[in-house]
């Protein structure tokens, strides 16, 4: 396989961390998961609390403040930095501003072989995971709905709310042999 990086984007609560495990569990090489999650996770409380790095409302409405740009931009330079030198990287993400996020993480990819994943499910089902995870403002979902998916081209598009992650981690390294 050709791909060097698999982009799962959707909406938080759509299924991208599920296949991207599938994914790992189903590759014959190791690959690192790296999540939107995990650079949120990674950034200083006070940038949250305060809102200038992030900022998620009591409605669930993610708005990133002065100086998460930067620290994306660190975060795909270390992405790319990885897959460069021989690990495939699964990258789950959420573009708040659609294709713009797109865009961004492109140019940092490029070079490299990438295969871009819409990863989607309709909104009632997004609505009863976000409501089982403890880490998800209720709500999330639904302000990500309109924008993640805006302007943004994909090599394939999977949808959760009725097919399981192994059958969409399937077709994921299917299409990414088949682009090879």
């Amino acid at each position: 396989m050709g791909t060097q990086v698999i982009v799962l984007n959707g909406t938080s609560s759509a299924g991208k961390t599920s296949i991207g495990r599938c994914l790992q569990s189903m590759l014959t090489t190791p690959w690192l998961l790296l999540g939107i999650d995990d650079l949120t996770r990674a950034v200083p409380d006070k940038g949250i609390d305060d809102g200038t790095l992030l900022h998620v409302s009591e409605t669930g409405l993610v708005e990133v403040g002065p100086g998460w740009r930067s620290l994306e931009a660190s975060w795909y330079c270390g992405i790319a930095t990885i897959a460069a030198s021989g690990t495939g990287v699964i990258v789950d993400e959420v573009f708040l501003d659609g294709g713009a996020g797109q865009e961004r993480l492109r140019a940092t990819l490029s070079g490299l072989e990438v295969l871009w994943v819409g990863v989607t499910c309709d909104r009632d089902t997004a609505r009863a995971r976000e409501a089982l995870r403890p880490d998800r403002v209720a709500g999330q979902a639904d302000s990500q709905a309109s924008v993640v998916h805006e302007g943004v081209e994909y090599d394939l598009v999977v949808d959760t709310s009725r097919a399981t992650a192994e059958s969409c981690a399937a077709k994921v390294i299917e299409r990414a042999l088949t682009t090879t």
